[in-house]
């Protein structure tokens, strides 16, 4: 997708934010790869919206509308992630934090068959949250650093673990995301730092065992240079991946026992 192109998808998402939340708006904020790293052939738009209060039903309806209009490949653009957030719920920051509206491509059939998506917790706010302080890049609004508090690194390593067993269920039919996003976990609990998934697979090869590399570096080559539709694996490759991700997990649960998580 042309860089021009990706800017229009943005102004539209913008606007759609601004006319349906102008009442309660306090800032918007592009994150993830956009900000970190640069976007890559399957990357999702990251957006992060606080507000003063929580929208009415009737924002949430007509944000819901608005951004499944301006979402994915049928409307022209790129997959849209916008997650709500209402700043009294992250500042002064608690674990685990209450996320008040998330929208992602993949949740499209089910948000048109439930409607709009309602307040929950959502553990994974404090990577995000990072992330939006890392990459420090308002659409509207104020810098993040004035709405939002840093997530103490235990809060980040208790996120980063937490979504370990959904994420591993996937691993068959989302392989490529599974296998990045754990050497990503694995980075940051080693490191303390959130780093681009690509870069994140870069220092787990450097660590990993010969034997454990070539699974890793097929899924960090199909981020950079594939989307989704496209993936591939040759039926070798795909008898390592099961061991590659046990050799991964294991060196997880030895840094988050470390951690005392």
């Amino acid at each position: 997708m042309p860089e021009t192109d990706v800017m229009e998808q943005l102004r539209r998402i913008v606007g759609i934010v601004g006319d349906v939340l102008e009442p309660v708006l306090l800032g918007s904020y592009l994150h993830g790869s956009a900000v970190l790293g640069g976007l890559k052939p399957a990357s999702d738009l990251d957006v992060l919206v606080v507000t003063r209060e929580s929208p009415d039903p009737g924002m949430r309806q007509a944000l819901l509308e608005g951004l499944l209009a301006v979402s994915g490949r049928a409307a022209g653009g790129r997959p849209v992630e916008l997650t709500v957030v209402v700043r009294s719920e992250v500042h002064p920051w608690r674990f685990p934090p209450l996320g008040d509206f998330l929208y992602g491509e993949w949740m499209r059939d089910e948000l048109l068959a439930g409607g709009p998506p309602r307040p929950g917790p959502m553990p994974d706010l404090a990577l995000l949250l990072t992330m939006v302080l890392a990459g420090d890049h308002p659409l509207t609004g104020p810098p993040p650093a004035r709405l939002i508090g840093p997530v103490p690194h235990g809060d980040v390593v208790r996120a980063s673990v937490a979504g370990i067993p959904e994420l591993v269920r996937g691993l068959a039919d989302d392989t490529r995301n599974v296998l990045l996003t754990l050497a990503r976990v694995w980075t940051t609990l080693a490191t303390g730092e959130i780093l681009p998934k690509d870069v994140a697979a870069d220092w787990a090869l450097a660590r990993l065992p010969p034997e454990h590399r070539p699974v890793l570096e097929h899924a960090r080559d199909l981020y950079r240079e594939s989307r989704y539709e496209d993936e591939r694996w040759s039926s070798e490759l795909r008898l390592r991946v099961g061991p590659h991700a046990d050799e991964v997990l294991a060196r997880i649960e030895a840094l988050r026992a470390q951690a005392g998580v």
